[in-house]
């Protein structure tokens, strides 16, 4: 079994290495008794099972054993290969379950602290009791304050509007030479009634 990933000592050097990273896509050069195969693990093992099968069929009992354990070798390392990506998985979800948990606890205590504020809020401020039908003491109108103190961003629309001051009309065109625009009256040459 050998990859046909090209090796080269200067490359590796500064990679960490990858144990499995990619095995169920990783094309193998496998020499068995038949010569080369080439594949993916699933490839070769399904090349390694249907050469077994014919030689089971020609009555050569070696040579199907040789195929049976070539292919069961590819068959257990697509398997390791796929429990180390399980397991992979498995982790990611798990830390991506701590995390969400994680989240969701800060943001329980932020609506905690945000509720506790309101609260404090509201203890501050007077509560002014409605008036049922309109009878009663009505409360008296508070002036709002200037922009600058309400905390609130001023807008255009929130603006006083100027009052534009009409425009000049515009003088007459000063007429150039050569202009085909300018509107002169045309006289008729004597020679063109004719």
């Amino acid at each position: 079994m050998r990859s046909s990933k090209p090796r080269s000592r200067k490359n590796n050097r500064n990679r960490p290495q990858q144990n499995g990273g990619n095995i169920p896509n990783r094309v193998f050069d496998s020499s068995g008794p038949e010569g080369k195969v080439r594949g993916t693990p699933q490839q070769i093992i399904d090349k390694y099972q249907q050469l077994a099968r014919d030689s089971q069929l020609s009555g050569d009992r070696v040579a199907t054993e040789n195929f049976s354990q070539h292919a069961e070798h590819y068959l257990r390392m697509l398997s390791a290969a796929q429990k180390e990506i399980d397991e992979r998985r498995e982790q990611q979800e798990r830390e991506n379950r701590e995390r969400q948990a994680e989240r969701d606890r800060e943001r329980a205590e932020r609506d905690a602290e945000r509720a506790e504020r309101e609260a404090a809020q509201a203890k501050e401020q007077p509560v002014v009791a409605e008036a049922v039908s309109g009878e009663g003491a009505q409360p008296d109108v508070i002036e709002s304050a200037p922009a600058a103190d309400s905390g609130l961003v001023e807008t255009p629309e929130s603006k006083a509007r100027r009052q534009r001051t009409p425009r000049k009309p515009r003088g007459p065109r000063n007429p150039v030479e050569g202009d085909a625009t300018i509107d002169t009256p045309v006289v008729a040459s004597p020679d063109a009634a004719e």
